[in-house]
């Protein structure tokens, strides 16, 4: 029993030392009047991210920052509106057109009328008189041979009639300028399609006559006459030329044939003829490149223009516009162009702004080629056909 009572004791006396020594420890690392750490609580991480305070500024204030653009508006693409179609033109007649516009050819060629009536008004028609009216005559470019013989027999006629009145002697002057003007001589432009295929005009002359604006008033004469109109822009040298002959065609609902520029000018008559002969058009007007009359090798292309387009057919006209301003060098212009292509037609342009219409006699009289059409100025339908009898009422003026 004693024994048992020993190791009860000793049990109970180890289990009390087991508890005590580490509440010891502890007691001994606290400082003295701290009360006791409350257990510590493990908290699960957070899921949100930390957001920082921003930095204490401790210089000057900065200034507001500037606004923000506004953001970039971008234009929509324009809308392409479609242009209205150009308003077709009804060219005036072109019957008696040149009585018409006989005010403004004669302001432009009264100086000679007036200069010849006052020579002939004289009291004594002596040889300086005669000789002043030759030299008028030359100055008027009708020509040296052709002044000549004119004032030979417009002497013998006043010869015969002894000294006369100024209006007898007016109406001998109108009468031998009628006479040398060949009133008989065919003035008609071919224009006249055939069976199967449109009449063909071609149009030729020198740099700056006029060729281009010519063809574009053609066109006008020809539909005013009732005529469908085709025209070949085969001058593919400058391409204004081109766009000027759309121009003028969109006025009177012509067609324009045209080819890239610096292209084939035969090629483009070519084709302005095939596509006349396609619709069925009267008239095909081919509008040539200016060339200067002694350059050899364009006059050979222009040669070969006129071979192109005849495999069609026949070219009916082929007009070469004269610039009247250029006085007799017309005259050469028109000599080595007949030999190239056979001009068959004059267009003598600017006739209303020189006092030397006499050209038109020279003209006919050196060449044989009939003046066919006349510009008088710069409106559309100033292109008129050429009348001998009214050109020479408006040079000499009323009676």
């Amino acid at each position: 029993m004693a024994s048992e009572y020993w190791f009860v004791l000793l049990f109970v006396l180890l289990l009390a030392v087991a508890l005590v020594v580490p509440l010891a420890r502890r007691a001994r690392r606290r400082p003295p009047g701290e009360a006791e750490e409350a257990p510590r609580v493990t908290r699960a991480p957070e899921t949100r991210p930390k957001t920082t305070a921003p930095p204490k500024v401790t210089g000057p204030p900065r200034a507001a920052a500037p606004p923000k653009a506004a953001p970039e508006v971008v234009a929509p693409p324009p809308v392409e509106i479609e242009k209205p179609a150009p308003e077709i033109e009804t060219p005036a007649p072109t019957a008696g057109r040149l009585v018409r516009l006989r005010e403004r050819l004669s302001r432009s060629q009264n100086l000679v009328g007036r200069s010849l009536l006052a020579l002939l008004a004289r009291d004594k028609l002596d040889d300086d008189t005669w000789d002043e009216i030759e030299e008028t005559l030359i100055g008027a470019d009708v020509g040296v041979e052709a002044t000549g013989d004119l004032v030979e027999r417009l002497r013998s006629q006043a010869r015969v009639l002894g000294t006369g009145s100024a209006s007898e002697l007016r109406g001998l002057l109108a009468e031998e300028l009628l006479n040398a003007l060949d009133p008989g001589s065919d003035r008609t432009l071919r224009s006249v399609p055939h069976d199967d295929s449109p009449a063909v005009l071609l149009v030729v002359g020198v740099n700056g006559s006029g060729k281009t604006t010519t063809c574009g008033k053609l066109a006008r004469v020809l539909v005013a006459d009732g005529r469908s109109v085709v025209l070949g822009a085969a001058d593919t040298f400058r391409a204004a030329a081109a766009d000027q002959l759309a121009t003028w065609a969109g006025r009177v609902g012509a067609e324009v044939v045209r080819g890239p520029e610096g292209g084939d000018p035969a090629a483009v008559a070519f084709d302005a003829v095939r596509r006349g002969i396609a619709d069925k058009a009267d008239v095909v007007v081919i509008d040539t490149a200016g060339r200067l009359q002694n350059k050899v090798g364009l006059m050979d292309e222009l040669g070969k223009v006129k071979r192109v387009v005849e495999k069609h057919g026949p070219v009916d006209e082929t007009l070469l516009i004269l610039d009247a301003t250029t006085g007799q060098n017309g005259l050469e212009q028109a000599r080595v162009f007949t030999d190239v292509v056979k001009v068959t037609g004059v267009v003598l342009t600017k006739l209303d702004g020189t006092a030397k219409g006499g050209i038109v006699i020279a003209v006919q009289r050196k060449l044989g080629i009939p003046v066919k059409l006349v510009g008088l100025g710069e409106g559309p339908d100033d292109l008129a056909p050429f009348e001998p009898k009214a050109f020479v009422d408006a040079l000499l003026g009323d009676d």
